[in-house]
């Protein structure tokens, strides 16, 4: 049999799986007017149980019936108190995996106050992420190990009843296969003289918890799988480093430092940035992928640099927003071959916006490779990813188009807004702050817009998805973009901002933010024109 009809088969026999499964519980839903289940929804359920259809079915009324008993029917995630309870680093699903392709959830059981938060919102917050995490088809296919993490905790962290109800709904009540559970650091009152785990685990779920010693986690994840700081240290996986820092400036401050430094004074502080050594490595991004890189002195740093799920390598770096941790993901202006690699990060990482600052072509060169189907009506596929060009919306200096993507692996499918900014020179800036303002604003509102639509299928930070913003390398009109959103929201939010300071903890994440002493100058000459649009600054000044 030739490997083009095995798929078929293949393909013939998951699809009937699913639509048997689908035909059992919509008899369910419509007979207590429930809504009926989707085909992503029915996947989901089938791939953790490998598709046996009665297994899958008992898989959906467990997990149904301890949502019900939990009362964990409509999650709120910006609304109090499950937005702490996300933001406090309690439950951390990583951004990396374990070799067989598992995602890696964590609790970290010192972070944990019985007394200040009830186990209802401990669980929202576990069923938000969890649920986040079994979005993703590799997690689907490969399953998920969950890192118990006690190291550091005492016995007034220690909830009994909740950890059986967190180690129990992972087997039996949520749609993902549990590879392993890892309690970590048990400290010696968990360990004897009584056997706790009896008490916390159904006995199918014995066999695959392991209590470890910290140093022997390696055993069991290799190094570059590891949270760096593991045993109740680890960051907040929801902390931004764009954060008011001890030397903002209010707008009175940021004009007087702008007229006493004038335009040279300004170069000479950038050019100080510019020296400024990038604190990581390119190691990864240099010795294995130059034939994927755009330019070959423009790499990402290992230590920020986005994972795809198979082939694992692009020119892309997650970058903080205004208090709100992987806010953008910078990148290369996609080159023809890396096509496909670009749709699959943006379906991965649930991206509901592009931003892209450059023409395909300037000055007789290529910058950007035509990635994505230009004309109204046009479609593309790039790799599994199939994408169809619903509508153009054209304005004065950007182009907004409406794509609808289309994963042909999991039939889902997705819209995608693209924003196409025209009047940005390369090595240069616009010819108008307040156009290239007006076109923030116009991304910004269709971001919250498309993140509100999106609804309960997105499963991340409660401040919204990444948005990919790219130009040709990546660093020059990309970091000017992200650099003017983040002290713009700040300016909002607080009134003061610094963008010394900005740029430089910007270029910590995406190496050589901000390619000009040029594009450095006008981050503060458009901040001051959208204050006086705006009637921030007096007269007088």
């Amino acid at each position: 049999m030739s490997h083009s009809n095995a798929r078929l088969n293949i393909y013939l026999f998951l699809s009937q799986a699913t639509k048997q499964f689908l035909e059992e519980i919509n008899k369910w839903t419509s007979q207590h007017g429930v809504s009926p289940l989707s085909w992503d929804v029915a996947v989901k359920f089938l791939m953790a149980r490998k598709f046996d259809v009665l297994r899958a079915i008992e898989l959906f009324h467990s997990y149904r019936e301890t949502r019900l008993r939990e009362g964990i029917v409509k999650l709120q995630p910006h609304e109090e108190p499950l937005r702490s309870e996300l933001l406090s680093g309690k439950f951390t699903v990583l951004g990396v995996r374990d070799p067989s392709g598992a995602s890696i959830a964590l609790y970290t059981a010192k972070l944990h106050h019985p007394s200040k938060t009830g186990n209802h919102v401990v669980l929202q917050a576990l069923f938000y992420l969890l649920d986040r995490a079994v979005e993703s088809f590799e997690t689907q296919r490969n399953g998920l190990v969950f890192i118990y993490d006690m190291a550091g905790s005492n016995y007034t962290n220690f909830e009994l009843d909740l950890s059986k109800k967190i180690l129990n709904l992972l087997k039996g009540a949520f749609p993902a296969r549990l590879k392993k559970v890892l309690i970590v650091g048990a400290p010696v009152w968990f360990r004897v003289p009584y056997n706790l785990l009896s008490l916390l685990l159904k006995e199918k779920l014995r066999e695959r918890v392991q209590m470890v010693k910290m140093g022997d986690l390696r055993q069991h994840l290799p190094r570059d799988c590891l949270p760096e700081h593991l045993g109740g240290c680890l960051p907040l996986d929801n902390t931004s480093i764009h954060i008011p820092g001890p030397e903002v400036m209010c707008l009175a401050e940021l004009m007087a430092h702008l007229n006493r430094a004038q335009r040279s004074g300004i170069y000479l502080e950038y050019e100080e940035l510019r020296r400024e050594q990038p604190p990581g490595t390119f190691t990864y991004a240099a010795a294995h992928n130059q034939e994927r890189n755009r330019y070959g002195d423009v790499l990402c740093l290992d230590q920020t640099r986005v994972r795809l799920e198979r082939s694992d390598y692009i020119n892309a770096s997650f970058m903080d927003g205004y208090k709100q941790k992987n806010a953008y993901i910078g990148t290369q202006g996609p080159l023809e071959k890396t096509y496909g690699d670009f749709w699959r990060m943006v379906w991965e990482q649930s991206v509901l916006v592009i931003v892209m600052t450059t023409r395909t072509d300037e000055g007789g060169r290529r910058k950007c490779g035509q990635y994505w189907p230009k004309e109204e009506g046009g479609q593309e596929v790039y790799g599994h990813i199939a994408v169809v060009n619903h509508r153009v919306d054209k304005h004065a200096h950007f182009n907004q188009t409406t794509l609808e993507l289309h994963n042909t692996e999991t039939f889902e499918q997705r819209q995608v807004t693209h924003f196409q900014f025209l009047s940005w020179p390369d090595y240069g800036v616009p010819s108008s702050a307040l156009s290239l303002i007006d076109f923030l604003g116009a991304v910004k509102h269709q971001q919250q817009w498309a993140v509100q639509a999106f609804g309960s299928q997105w499963r991340g930070h409660p401040l919204d998805p990444p948005m990919v913003v790219h130009c040709s390398a990546g660093i020059g009109r990309t970091g000017t973009f992200c650099a003017l959103n983040i002290c713009l929201s700040q300016l909002q939010d607080v009134g003061t901002l610094n963008v010394c300071q900005t740029v430089r903890r910007m270029r910590a994440q995406r190496a050589f933010s901000i390619q000009t002493p040029e594009q450095y100058y006008f981050c503060h000459t458009a901040i001051l024109e959208h204050a006086q649009r705006q009637g921030l600054l007096s007269a007088n000044q």
